[in-house]
């Protein structure tokens, strides 16, 4: 999975979606202005290459790609101010909250949002920070349970991330390699709970590229014990499993971008990201050019299951209410 460089594809980028091992896109807020240039976009991707995942970052608070003509959304933390106050409404928002922000972006030709988070709000982690939905393990698992069931309802593939969780530590992992220095025991009772917990819910994870040194010695992306063991083996997880971005600097203690790749795939990625770095993806894809990795059916279950339209959703009374609540909510977050 790769990005694009503005708000249509260049002709480079036509020839560039349609390599075998070109699997997916990411979209950013440079290849956004409203929902009209964004639907001309997503549908000029799609008849490039229909087999495409199209995927961007939607979670809300401060990480929401799309802005302009999408409803703005809290982020996250604000749902466990609300369970103070009445747990149920809280859960309710959260799923009306996970509804509408799936129903509006695939409304837009997106087939998925890479969300939610479900790192725990530790108080160490700023780059996760007001991401998270709770310090507890247990109010994070029934607020994203429910975000994630309003996601499903609108048709959308869930992805947790940043497994095992990516809260507990201070580094940020697009500048730094975080270390973990928790025991196994700790990082179990703790980070690890929301992702058992929501294990049948969860389409994909997205591992982190965080080395849990007590654990293993690469970070969980790279780590077969993390993914294969634990992920796969005790969590009886069968969905998508997605690279963070490998061009991020936790990625970088796997080595070169061709040792990144081998680490994950070995590890048991499905699909890596590279990111914000032209020339490093054409280095990627040239690397699995020459691997000849198969193709992976269980990429089809990101694809979007339910084709909104601007039309159908603005007149459905479910995008209303939703819009209302989340509306409100956003504004006493601000």
């Amino acid at each position: 999975m790769l990005d694009l460089h503005g708000l249509q594809l260049q002709a480079a980028e036509r020839d560039l979606l349609n390599a075998a091992q070109v699997g997916g896109v990411i979209l950013f807020a440079r290849n956004y202005t409203d929902p009209q240039q964004l639907q001309a976009l997503t549908a000029e991707i799609r008849a490039c290459n229909p087999e495409l995942l199209i995927a961007v970052d939607q979670e809300g608070g401060r990480v929401q790609r799309l802005q302009k003509g999408f409803t703005r959304l809290p982020p996250m933390l604000e749902f466990s101010r609300c369970w103070d106050e009445d747990p149920g409404l809280a859960i309710e928002q959260a799923m009306q909250c996970g509804w509408l922000m799936a129903a509006e972006v695939l409304a837009s030709g997106i087939d998925f949002s890479f969300a939610p988070v479900l790192d725990l709000h530790s108080g160490l982690s700023q780059i996760i920070g007001n991401r998270a939905f709770a310090s507890d393990p247990q109010r994070v698992s029934i607020l994203a349970g429910a975000f994630m069931s309003g996601m499903h309802d609108a048709g959308m593939a869930t992805t947790g991330k940043h497994f095992p969780g990516h809260g507990n530590v201070v580094a940020d992992s697009h500048t730094d390699i975080p270390i973990d220095s928790r025991s196994l025991v700790q990082i179990r009772e703790q980070d690890l709970q929301p992702f058992a917990r929501c294990v049948e819910r969860l389409d994909a994870v997205m591992p982190a590229h965080v080395i849990y040194q007590q654990v293993d010695p690469a970070c969980a992306g790279f780590s077969k014990y993390w993914l294969q063991t634990v992920l796969r083996g005790e969590l009886g997880f069968d969905g998508v499993i997605f690279s963070d971005d490998l061009v991020m600097a936790g990625a970088a203690a796997a080595g070169g971008m061709e040792q990144r790749i081998d680490a994950a795939l070995s590890a048991g990625c499905d699909m890596i990201l590279v990111c914000n770095d032209r020339n490093q993806a054409l280095r990627a894809l040239a690397h699995l050019e020459h691997l000849a990795v198969p193709g992976n059916p269980r990429l089809k279950r990101m694809q979007r299951r339910q084709h909104w339209t601007p039309a159908l959703l603005q007149q459905s009374e479910q995008w209303g209410r939703a819009r209302t609540m989340v509306e409100e909510l956003t504004r006493e977050a601000s």
